[in-house]
């Protein structure tokens, strides 16, 4: 069964990510969550970041607000795929963390995806169709989804057109 960590700048960003969880579920990969932060326990960090391969780790999803280190940190002290996602807090609800995800050093890759819920789901899926060549099974449920939206699209526009 593939595994992506789930890791989290602090376990106020659990809600963020909720669905995230579900569709790993849906997708059967297994998603453990790990509540650390880059400042605030920096070895803890690093550490977990030197031993996601023992754990069979194959991708990390880190989730992190403000100056928003922690898929940075993670991803410079690992050779496993990072996806950052940036978490709105106050008072620049985001953007400070995307940019700072976004804005990292040659030689330390994370992708990035969008601010707050849309951006967790969106590295579910993300997650999901990197691990797709090797467990070809993803590659049929992601179809199943791709598929759903495309008839929740066009049951929401028949709705529009027949209140016309």
């Amino acid at each position: 069964m593939p595994k992506v960590a789930i890791v989290l700048g602090s376990s106020s960003d659990l809600e963020v990510f909720q669905d995230a969880r579900k569709l790993l579920d849906a997708f059967d990969v297994e998603a453990p969550v790990f509540i650390l932060s880059a400042h605030r326990s920096p070895k803890k960090t690093i550490a977990l970041a030197g031993e996601l391969t023992e754990k069979g780790i194959e991708l990390v999803i880190a989730g992190a607000g403000g100056a928003a280190h922690l898929p940075g940190i993670i991803a410079a002290h690992t050779t496993v795929p990072v996806v950052g996602v940036p978490v709105a807090a106050p008072p620049l609800e985001g953007w400070d963390a995307m940019l700072s995800i976004l804005q990292m050093p040659k030689g330390v890759p994370v992708a990035t995806m969008a601010v707050g819920k849309a951006g967790a789901i969106n590295a579910a899926i993300f997650a999901a169709q990197v691990l797709a060549f090797r467990y070809s099974y993803l590659e049929e449920k992601l179809a199943r989804l791709k598929a759903k939206m495309e008839e929740t699209v066009a049951f929401k526009l028949s709705q529009i057109i027949s209140g016309l």
